[in-house]
């Protein structure tokens, strides 16, 4: 038995997997009782670097963000083609970020069970877009569309969507914030070529094999980036990264040089590169500490902590959904040009993707509740903006604005992405991250189908400031969030699951 706590053969930790642990590995307890699995190296359980499962969800994410962001360009095809209303077609996407939303902690529960791999949640994601994108383009009725493009495409844009994020998350437990951000940007500005398509080669006369066309895509490239997905362990830690709080030997204090020779006296170059890469993760770590303990949802939810995740979100989510269903039909109804109207969104879109990545690189830095307070203001404000340029008939103040709430539209998303796992852990983290998200079941709603209706009722005035109104609001509640401790429930501050001779030596 190590100073580190190996367990003895035979026994189990309901965390971190059958034991005895394989050769190299040891459980180690960190600060304030939390287990972490050091030893593996992500080569060794994947086969090749972990960057791949950042790179391969990335591509993942580009494929499935036509399905929202390019929607509004194709809103007034598929009313016109089809005979549907303007606000029958927007209640088409409400359904799609209905189910989008809801699939996230059913899966998530699924995967943690071991019932569903991350490999299997991926391919069943992509054929279910495949026949969301035909349904739409093949759809006799609304209801069809509604089933169809809503209820299929939306699960499996859903899975996909869930799948990356909370992959990419398991992998990088100790620098989350840019990574998950990188990630979650592909979402957005991926549609970009997709929203000057449905803007100047999409009619009634091509829609159909356009649409289907765009389904053979989907199904393609999110196909491909899932066959090669795989998690780590359950609590694994990287083994070159310093376990918080462990205060015992860290392993090797230096990542294996190129060629593989040892780094532990590597030339210059290769040593001050480890040694920035060392500084920027120990930044990100005070900045953002890993959490107390592996939240349970039950526990999670206890702690008051990620219900209020859940109405920052539904706020921040559904004026961010209200911007991208209405940025190109407000630009049109102002007297901008088709060009403007698809700039302005295209421009949303790039932003929007972009600064994903770049607010997760800031929150590793000011720390993750901060960043969010920022953006949440940010995005508030733009809306206001948005509203007076366009009154205004001001076309390079639009795109300024634009260029705003496609800034603050999406860097929230992966701030919760970080955080939750932040606060609550990563063992559970596919289920409190869907339970999460799971506001945006709301928020697809209060953004599309009820956007569309107050538009219809006030005017696209009052649905700005309404929509700004809400932002500044999703900013005062993050001021709420604060870390919780260990998880509720355990008086004695021992690990659940952990076996007694572990926690013996642990301790």
């Amino acid at each position: 038995m190590t100073a580190h706590g190996i367990a003895p053969e035979g026994r189990r930790d309901r965390d971190a997997g059958p034991l005895p642990l394989p050769d190299g590995e040891r459980i180690v307890r960190g600060a304030q009782g939390r287990v972490y699995r050091v030893g593996r190296t992500d080569r060794e359980l994947l086969g090749y670097p972990r960057w791949t499962m950042v790179l391969l969800p990335w591509v993942a994410m580009l494929a499935i963000s036509v399905f929202e962001y390019a929607y509004g360009a194709a809103e007034a095809t598929l009313a016109a083609a089809h005979h549907w209303s303007h606000t029958g077609t927007f209640w088409v996407l409400s359904v799609w970020i209905f189910f989008q939303a809801a699939v996230a902690y059913p899966a998530g529960r699924l995967r943690e069970k071991g019932a569903v791999s991350s490999r299997t949640a991926m391919l069943a994601g992509s054929v279910l877009c495949l026949l969301g994108f035909v349904s739409l383009a093949h759809a006799p009725a609304l209801w069809w569309a509604v089933a169809g493009f809503g209820l299929l495409g939306g699960t499996g844009a859903g899975l996909v969507y869930a799948t990356c994020i909370n992959t990419v998350g398991k992998w990088y437990p100790e620098r989350r914030g840019g990574k998950t951000g990188f990630v979650n940007g592909g979402f957005a500005y991926g549609a970009v070529p997709f929203i000057f398509l449905f803007s100047y080669g999409f009619d009634a006369g091509n829609y159909r094999a356009v649409l289907d066309l765009v389904g053979v895509y989907v199904l393609l490239l999110t196909a491909l980036a899932g066959f090669f997905f795989k998690d780590p362990p359950k609590n694994w830690w990287p083994a070159h990264v310093p376990v918080p709080g462990a205060g015992g030997p860290r392993g090797s204090s230096l990542p294996d040089a190129p060629g593989g020779a040892r780094a532990t006296d590597p030339p210059g170059r290769v040593r001050a590169k480890v040694a920035d890469q060392d500084v920027r993760t120990a930044l990100a770590l005070r900045k953002n500490p890993p959490a107390a303990g592996q939240f349970t949802p039950r526990q999670a939810l206890r702690t008051g902590r990620l219900p209020l995740m859940w109405l920052c979100l539904l706020c921040t989510a559904g004026v961010s959904i209200f911007g991208i269903s209405f940025q190109v039909p407000f630009a049109k109804d102002v007297g901008f040009g088709p060009l403007v109207a698809a700039s302005s969104m295209g421009i949303m879109s790039v932003v929007n993707g972009t600064g994903r990545g770049v607010v997760g690189w800031v929150s590793d830095r000011l720390g993750r509740r901060v960043t969010l307070t920022y953006v949440c203001v940010v995005l508030g404000l733009a809306q206001f903006g948005v509203l007076w340029a366009g009154q205004s008939g001001n076309q390079p103040l639009f795109l300024v604005f634009a260029f705003v709430s496609g800034f603050g539209g999406g860097a929230f998303f992966p701030l919760f992405a970080a955080l939750v796992p932040d606060y609550f852990g990563e063992n559970h983290n596919a289920s409190n991250y869907g339970l999460v998200y799971s506001s945006k079941l709301v928020s697809g709603l209060l953004g599309g189908g009820l956007g569309a209706a107050v538009a219809a009722a006030w005017g696209y005035a009052g649905a700005y400031a309404t929509a700004g109104c809400v932002g500044l609001l999703a900013a005062g509640l993050s001021l709420l969030l604060r870390r919780p401790g260990s998880p509720p429930g355990r008086s004695d501050g021992r690990v659940p699951g952990m076996p007694g001779a572990v926690r013996r030596a642990a301790g």
